[in-house]
């Protein structure tokens, strides 16, 4: 039972290693319990596990009286699209995002189309603890269909966003690597009503991965010469749910998921004047940006729905977070890469340049990532003494602890998602980057 992680950002685990159809059914049921009347969404991303739970989340959200609108593939932001376009009571998404193919997990929306937050994520798992599933007699079950337009919503509101013909009128060629997830359907289908000419990889949704899901730069590696070698004016990577975006330049260079919140920031924040909000682990790249428009940067803790909430509570703008996912109130409050995309394109179509020399214009810093055994850290009991030994620092302890200096910060929290610590460093330059992810390393190894 060690690999499944219960907590108020929903559930996740290794199937067949405390993740399984009984735990599954139960969390659904518990979920529904608390919802207001109304159907519940339902769909999955392209794990090769969705066959599996798919059914049960639906057959115990029909055993407890709710109708259910299954969905089928489809990405983390359309369900949320979907719950606000059919007034659904909320929704669920069967996914377990960057992990790798052995994992998955349900993610769990609000009326409003958003994520559960935490008052609604610790009710869920107090109905779990006291098994208030509120199973139904015979003659009260819920009903279950399937829709039938699944991508539309979600498409029509993204595509009224940008200037369509502007994009349609440069006749982009665009690599799109889906990592055989949820959003090869709908990404296609976005390109292609751009005026551009997709060349899809992994654009089916059967779990089938080319490589290691988490769009990082090392797993991108081969996909990275793709774009380059198709001359392709930009490349599109995804995680198998689509609400991550990694960029790859028509140079073949990895740009990474920290800068598809910055180009977005360069493009929107251009147009509309306003709030930007970003979480603890955010590049600087981001807020500089804001800074330079002449626009408000508020910081939350890690998690999309913390995003969200602070995003509606200043009238932000934009939002999002350091790992490839934009936020775009006009959309939804969910991380989106199909909003990421065409806000790039529409950002390249505008400034008729590369995307090379839109990314040069940047403010340039380098990102240290690195992550813990939970076992290997005594996390929380080093924060005193790191913030002890570092007087010249700023701390945050919103969210574990984060460090800033004038150079650079570090930000120190164990993950939501997996049994990890998570250790972020960025600076300006690569090596001071590394020299404080090793101060903070130093002395959580040091600890007792």
């Amino acid at each position: 039972m060690s690999t499944r992680i219960a907590s108020i950002s929903g559930l996740r685990g290794v199937v067949g290693d405390g993740l399984d159809p009984a735990i599954v059914a139960e969390f659904a049921a518990a979920y529904a319990a608390g919802l207001g009347p109304g159907p519940v969404v339902v769909g999955h991303d392209g794990r090769p596990s969705a066959h599996v739970f798919a059914p049960v989340v639906a057959a115990s959200l029909a055993a407890v009286g709710r109708d259910v609108l299954v969905a089928g593939p489809a990405t983390t932001p359309t369900i949320g699209v979907l719950v606000r376009h059919h007034g659904a009571a909320g929704g669920v998404q069967i996914s377990a995002s960057h992990n790798p193919p052995e994992y998955n997990g349900l993610k769990f929306f609000q009326p409003a189309g958003m994520v559960l937050g935490p008052a609604e994520g610790a009710a869920l798992l107090g109905r779990l603890e006291h098994r208030e599933f509120g199973w139904k007699r015979w003659d009260q079950l819920g009903g279950i269909r399937p829709l039938d337009d699944v991508d539309g919503p979600h498409l029509r509101k993204v595509l009224a966003t940008i200037d369509v013909e502007r994009i349609r009128r440069r006749n982009y060629t665009v690599a799109l690597d889906a990592c055989h997830g949820a959003g090869g359907r709908p990404g296609e289908a976005l390109l292609r009503a751009l005026g551009c000419a997709p060349l899809m990889i992994g654009g089916d949704p059967d779990g089938r991965y080319d490589h290691p899901p988490e769009p990082t730069e090392a797993n991108l590696a081969v996909f990275a010469r793709v774009v380059e070698a198709a001359g392709a004016a930009v490349g599109f990577a995804q995680d198998p749910d689509a609400d991550r975006l990694a960029v790859v330049d028509e140079r073949g260079r990895y740009i990474g998921e920290e800068l598809t919140l910055a180009l977005a920031a360069r493009h929107r924040l251009a147009q509309e004047k306003g709030p930007l909000v970003l979480n603890l682990s955010t590049s600087r790249a981001a807020a500089d940006v804001a800074a330079s428009l002449g626009c408000p940067v508020h910081r939350t803790a890690v998690g999309e729905v913390n995003v969200a909430l602070r995003m509606i509570e200043a009238g932000a703008i934009l939002g999002g977070e350091g790992n490839g996912g934009v936020i775009d109130p006009r959309v939804g409050y969910v991380r989106d890469s199909l909003v990421g995309m065409a806000m790039i394109l529409d950002l390249m179509a505008a400034r008729d340049e590369p995307l090379s020399t839109i990314v040069g214009s940047l403010p340039s810093y380098a990102m240290v990532k690195r992550k813990f055994p939970v076992g290997d850290a005594n996390i929380v009991n080093s924060y005193d003494d790191l913030i002890a030994a570092h007087p010249d620092a700023a701390a945050d302890r919103r969210d574990g602890l984060r460090l800033d200096w004038a150079d650079g910060w570090v930000h120190l929290r164990g993950s939501n998602t997996e049994p990890v610590v998570r250790l972020i460093a960025e600076a300006a330059d690569k090596s001071r980057a590394e020299g404080l992810a090793d101060l903070v390393a130093r002395r959580l190894a040091a600890s007792p």
